[in-house]
């Protein structure tokens, strides 16, 4: 099962700033779920909110500031503490951090459709320059964009967010032919995701911060898990790995059919 270090590693660092996204990285994180929001001046930046209130000591929507104003302000405010100032990284800030990340869910909140259709435009051209139609989705409750990037470039994969069972998240998915199926993890059961995998849908959970909670996901047998604690949950599947394979090899083979998750 795949961890998602949730906006960077929100609970281990301020959520969605380089300097999350690069201590998840030293502990071995390759694969991140983040927030996209458009700047003054038309740039996908990673902030979480359309206003700038909850995580930096200043007030009114990111659609007032541009990336360089963002940039400079200090977003450790309501988040796990740090140090040292940080300001909002845009997209290419992160992209340029790194060359080797294995996946990122780019997720875009609900917006004005002008401000949506400026950021699909920029996030398609993003995606296209770089070559990142293996290495990221974009995901949205919002259907009308999840639309649109579509008509744009079929390549580019796209996953569908949801956090009520109504109206039916699995068939929202398939008619927009969606590649992934974000849900809430307290929507997950086993048959919805074996209903998903038999449309071929890539089923990950959010936000699951408990490894009891981790375990019956895996045990319903969904591809990933997003948290905001991805390098402890990293060491503690690490950990469970080569348990295994230290153990008699009959002993293992019981493990690894299911007796190892109900110890959670």
């Amino acid at each position: 099962m795949i961890v998602y270090g949730h906006r960077g590693a929100k609970g281990e660092a301020p959520e969605n700033t380089l300097p999350g996204f690069v201590h998840a990285y030293r502990h071995g994180i390759r694969h991140f779920e983040l927030d996209l929001v458009l700047s003054k001046d038309g740039k996908p930046v990673l902030v979480h909110d359309l206003s700038v209130d909850r995580t930096t000591g200043q007030k009114g929507d990111v659609s007032s500031y541009t990336a360089a104003e963002l940039a400079d302000m200090d977003a450790r405010r309501n988040t796990s503490s740090w140090p040292r100032k940080i300001g909002i990284p845009t997209l290419e800030d992160l992209l340029d951090q790194f060359d080797d990340l294995q996946h990122l869910q780019l997720e875009v909140k609900k917006d004005s459709r002008h401000r949506l259709n400026i950021l699909c435009n920029r996030v398609t051209e993003i995606i296209q320059r770089r070559d990142l139609y293996e290495t990221a989705a974009i995901t949205s409750s919002d259907t009308w964009f999840l639309k649109q990037i579509r008509r744009r470039n079929k390549r580019i994969r796209i996953g569908l967010v949801a956090e009520r069972k109504f109206p039916r998240p699995l068939n929202i998915a398939t008619r927009l032919g969606c590649d992934y199926l974000c849900l809430n993890w307290k929507l997950c059961s086993k048959e919805l995701v074996a209903n998903a995998h038999r449309k071929e849908l890539h089923v990950s959970t959010w936000t699951v911060n408990r490894i009891h909670d981790m375990l019956q996901l895996e045990e319903m047998g969904v591809d990933s898990i997003i948290t905001d604690y991805p390098t402890s949950t990293r060491i503690f599947f690490d950990n469970r790995a080569r348990a295994l394979l230290s153990l008699p090899s009959s002993k293992a083979d019981n493990l690894s059919g299911g007796e190892a998750l109900s110890a959670g």
